[in-house]
């Protein structure tokens, strides 16, 4: 199928709460046709596919065949197996994180996507709120990265530990901040409710002596997301949930974020950046390769805690 220059026919693998963003998003671009939406559950894909007035399919290659691009937004073990389908067939992909349940997987399609010359973006949307606040426009070296991310009990993403779940979220911003090679990782977790780790922490220690100490846990008590980033110059703290920040570093960062639209809906301003990256050419947002170093943190964290 020859790609449109103009629109993006588009599909979502998976009619959950995250592909119900994600079909809603491109049935409101202008840049973009929702074709149609598929799910293992034939009855979710048809109730949103109804919500939205496009097509519910029940075979996945009939939808990837009708489309330029697709979302991947099944269970995190589905995620290898959708996209891979979608890379061979030629489409571009944009995939919640994480990129794949193993970083082996992750990179094989990495590879495939590199090979056919495809669009493979990574659903981080947290970059995008640091976008828009202009961290990743200091061109200073971080000394120290501390960061919660604290989540209620949940029934979602049971099928990966909280440090793909979770904690991939801070590792990947730690990992694009970072200005040299990790070197030593320690970690502990412990189970609460599942048959995986459901609270984790991690001390990354990099060449240049930068160090990130990440906590995160599906089981708390009540939502708490803060990342501190320690400079030569002073810190900055951020409220993921609030929408705030303390800015003592001495850069000009921008105080009204929270109204910038690629903070205020970073999932749209995810998309967005896809169908971009898909019809014009311009650079991808989240490339696959830094979905691929968050992943491969988040196991080798897995590994050091003795999972």
């Amino acid at each position: 199928m020859g790609l449109n220059d103009t629109q993006l026919r588009a599909g979502v693998i998976g009619s959950g709460v995250f592909g119900g963003h994600h079909a809603r998003k491109y049935d409101g671009s202008k840049r973009a046709e929702l074709v149609g939406v598929y799910d293992v559950h034939p009855e979710r894909a048809g109730k949103l596919a109804s919500d939205l007035g496009c097509q519910a399919f029940t075979d996945l290659p009939a939808l990837i065949e009708a489309c330029d691009a697709v979302t991947v937004a099944s269970p995190a073990i589905a995620h290898y197996e959708a996209v891979k389908t979608a890379l061979t067939a030629g489409r571009h992909v944009l995939v919640e994180k994480p990129l794949a349940d193993t970083a082996a997987l992750g990179r094989e399609l990495v590879e495939i996507a590199h090979a056919n010359d495809l669009v493979l973006q990574v659903g981080h949307q947290e970059r995008f709120v640091f976008n828009a606040m202009g961290v990743f426009d200091i061109d200073a070296a971080p000394r120290r990265i501390d960061a919660r991310r604290m989540g209620l009990r949940s029934t979602r993403n049971l099928d990966v530990s909280v440090t793909v779940d979770l904690m991939i979220h801070d590792l990947d911003l730690v990992m694009a901040l970072a200005q040299s090679d990790m070197i030593d990782l320690e970690a502990r977790a412990r189970q609460i409710y599942t048959d995986t780790p459901d609270a984790a922490e991690a001390r990354l220690v990099f060449r240049d002596g930068f160090e990130a100490h990440l906590e995160s846990s599906r089981a708390a008590e009540s939502l708490d997301r803060v990342m501190r980033i320690e400079y030569a110059s002073g810190f900055l703290e951020v409220d993921f949930v609030a929408k705030t920040f303390v800015n003592q570093t001495g850069y000009d960062l921008n105080p009204d974020f929270a109204e910038d639209p690629k903070a205020k809906d970073s999932l749209g301003a995810n998309v967005n950046a896809f169908i971009e990256s898909a019809l014009d050419g311009t650079p991808v947002a989240v490339p696959a390769e830094a979905g691929l170093a968050a992943l491969a943190a988040a196991r080798d964290i897995d590994r050091a805690a003795g999972l």
